[in-house]
């Protein structure tokens, strides 16, 4: 059977720079699973916030996560300097399905492919509420073709 092609960083609209820090290693000497998603969050927060005006203060409107995965590809490190790749799988009524990557500098192989689910909702009823129309618009720029690998 052949093996689906894996994510490059060129397949992602959108990318950020990230850094590792010291506390990001495991006694195993890598990048522990868990902090991938600390790196997703802040990809996808730093979008919202720049691009589509979240204001995560004092905004009426938030986003919750409600499902997150990720498949590990490579190790990385501290000290290394890596890069955030984001783009759009599916962008909802008040849901968006963020498609995300982790990549070592200089490499377009991924160390991490994943995805994330936020829905919006009011700050103080916790309840859904439609995606703005800056928000959509942002989001609607960055639509990715291919699917989680």
């Amino acid at each position: 059977m052949n093996k689906p092609k894996l994510l490059t960083l060129s397949d992602f609209p959108v990318h950020y720079p990230l850094t590792t820090r010291w506390h990001d290693n495991d006694i195993y000497g890598h990048v522990n699973n868990v902090v991938y998603y600390s790196y997703f969050d802040s990809v996808v927060n730093r979008f919202l916030i720049e691009k589509g005006e979240l204001d995560i203060h004092n905004g009426k409107t938030i986003g919750v996560l409600v499902h997150s995965e990720c498949n590990y590809h490579s190790s990385l490190a501290y000290p290394d300097e890596i890069i955030g790749g984001l783009g759009i799988l599916k962008l909802g009524n008040s849901s968006v399905k963020y498609q995300l990557g982790v990549f070592k500098q200089g490499s377009e192989q991924p160390s991490a492919i994943g995805n994330m689910t936020h829905v919006f909702v009011d700050r103080l009823s916790n309840k859904p509420v439609p995606i703005a129309d800056k928000m959509r618009s942002v989001l609607s720029e960055i639509m990715m073709k291919t699917d989680i690998v």
